[in-house]
């Protein structure tokens, strides 16, 4: 999910999606072009992809990382990238991808999730980000003129989207916090700790509760059991607590303060 200012919006390609608007497509084992979508991609891996397919292929979020991923920073970036490792085959396809599809269909990454659709927040002064979406199918893709027709609630129902959607949404929120560089210096330990509590959630569920974590910091005892029951809450948790760490912003709602 990207993040836009206001005076970038209109010149994005694609056709953008209010509420009432419709667009046609429909994949399947049928259309000529099936599977090419997945091949030689810069597919961008967040937070809680990573979470959901570390679960899929029954290894933990370390293993993950180092298995299927390339971490990146970038020269104007002051948080890393994490993008997902194509295979060492001649068209570098998606290491999931198989001849009868995608083997990690069910946990598939959110961009694949929304795929035809691209889904950003805008970002307007200090006004709430709020949420774009645009269909925006490649040239090569034939399932765009499939009969089947979708408003963008419809899709996003219809793949299950919406928790994907909303994690990345959050996501989203915090690494536009990162558009200001907050280290001080290029070996602040703070950036090593704000990549671990979003990416690796095996180790930071390690340092929560196998650590001095809940002796340093007040987490209500609702809150500690609803994370050790729940990866997903245990994220939500971990984004929260890269705001305090990073910037000193207190979430009591989360019981963290």
């Amino acid at each position: 999910m990207k993040t836009l200012n206001s005076d970038k919006l209109d010149a994005l390609p694609g056709l953008r999606l209010e509420p009432e608007t419709s667009f046609n497509f429909q994949c399947h084992p049928g259309v000529s072009c099936f599977n090419r979508c997945c091949r030689n991609l810069n597919l961008f891996l967040y937070p809680y992809d990573v979470l959901r397919l570390r679960k899929a292929l029954e290894i933990d979020s370390e293993s993950f990382l180092e298995r299927y991923t390339d971490v990146v920073m970038r020269p104007d970036n002051a948080f890393p990238d994490v993008l997902l490792k194509m295979a060492h085959n001649q068209e570098k396809t998606c290491p999931f991808l198989e001849t009868s599809g995608c083997s990690v269909y069910a946990d598939r990454p959110d961009t694949c999730r929304s795929f035809p659709v691209e889904l950003g927040l805008l970002f307007t002064g200090n006004q709430a980000p709020v949420q774009v979406a645009f269909f925006r199918p490649p040239d090569f893709c034939q399932g765009r003129f499939q009969q089947k027709s979708w408003t963008l609630q419809q899709w996003i129902d219809d793949q299950q989207a919406a928790t994907y959607n909303q994690m990345t949404a959050n996501w989203a929120r915090i690494k536009h916090l990162f558009s200001r560089n907050p280290w001080q210096g290029d070996h602040d330990p703070r950036l090593k700790m704000a990549f671990m509590a979003a990416y690796n959630i095996d180790r930071f569920r390690q340092f929560v509760f196998e650590s001095s974590f809940l002796k340093r910091y007040r987490v209500k005892k609702k809150m500690q059991q609803k994370m050790r029951a729940s990866d997903k809450q245990l994220l939500e948790f971990a984004f929260q607590w890269i705001k305090f760490m990073v910037w000193q912003m207190p979430n009591r709602p989360l019981g963290l303060y």
